[in-house]
């Protein structure tokens, strides 16, 4: 009799806690609606008058935040994005002069040489992700700010012929697709799963950890600079704070899209789009209400703190590898 209740009971707790985990699934969903909903009452319509507005700026967060998503679900965080999304598309202004295609690729190769130099003191050196990436961050933001003080980097005129929706959202979608693949059906993701859930456990699993995280951040860096292409295309020319917080941005719209903080098997790859869709329709929604950007940062840091607690893994969370 006490061992079957101990079944039920158990069997109770299972059911409670796939309930939870359903509900908080839910909620960044329940959350944009809601969000979306309330902005477009108190504009009076406004938010769904500017949704191409909307959608022109969520290119650029969404295509980089699945680099950054990769590195969050095997545990780590990258806080040099703004400066890669800088140096990348410096790289890819100075060579559309030569030629359009010579400048995606260059700012692919640029972003990737970035990570690849953030992997190397992460796996190499065994440094704490979120120290190297810092202290990359001030480093090209002091190169950025010396080749773009005096004026902006101009692209080439060239690049205004790609400034169409079908172009921007294509590059995002196909971004998404493949990323979405890979994550789903490879082991690729499988093993970024792992890692996160415990590193010990999946080297003895036979995987090749190191390799990975030096794999994922170079990865990271190229899908920034990809990214990167897609903002001058937009803007035509890099400034001295070109890709300035976009860390932040791409870290508040993971966790706002219901990224574990830990990483791990609880990863969803519709984090990386619900999550942009309600952090630009969020900021937009405060512009649009004529709120001042420190009452503006004061919401969005009330709103992470809050999708923080409800998404942190407590049993799982560990220091930030």
């Amino acid at each position: 009799m006490a061992e079957n209740s101990k079944a039920v009971s158990k069997e109770e707790e299972l059911k409670k806690l796939s309930k939870v985990n359903m509900i908080r699934s839910l909620l960044p969903i329940i959350g944009l609606v809601a969000v979306f909903v309330i902005f477009n009452v108190l504009t009076k319509g406004g938010m769904w008058s500017a949704r191409k507005l909307i959608m022109n700026q969520i290119y650029v967060v969404m295509i980089a935040a699945t680099g950054v998503f990769f590195i969050m679900t095997m545990g780590g965080l990258d806080f040099s994005q703004g400066s890669i999304m800088g140096i990348a598309s410096i790289a890819v202004c100075m060579l559309s002069k030569t030629n359009i295609f010579l400048a995606l690729l260059g700012g692919i190769v640029a972003g990737a040489c970035i990570g690849a130099v953030n992997g190397f003191f992460y796996v190499n050196r065994k440094i704490k992700s979120f120290i190297v990436t810092i202290c990359t961050m001030f480093l090209f933001r002091g190169f950025i700010k010396y080749m773009a003080s005096n004026s902006p980097v101009a692209a080439s005129m060239a690049v205004y012929d790609y400034d169409t929706t079908a172009v921007k959202l294509g590059i995002t979608l196909l971004v998404l697709g493949i990323g979405f693949f890979v994550f789903r059906f490879t082991k690729f993701g499988m093993y970024l799963k792992a890692i996160g859930a415990g590193e010990k456990a999946a080297k003895f699993a036979g995987i090749r950890t190191d390799r990975m995280k030096f794999m994922i951040y170079m990865l990271a860096g190229a899908i920034t600079g990809l990214a990167a292409f897609v903002n001058i295309v937009k803007n035509g020319s890099a400034t001295a704070n070109v890709g300035n917080q976009l860390e932040t941005q791409i870290l508040i719209a993971l966790v706002l899209g219901g990224m574990p903080i830990s990483g791990g098997a609880k990863v969803r790859f519709e984090n990386i789009i619900v999550g942009a869709l309600l952090y630009t329709v969020l900021n937009n929604g405060l512009t649009m209400m004529g709120l001042t950007t420190q009452a503006m940062q004061l919401v969005q840091g009330i709103v992470f703190l809050i999708f923080v607690a409800v998404f942190a893994d407590r049993q799982s969370l560990q220091v930030i590898k």
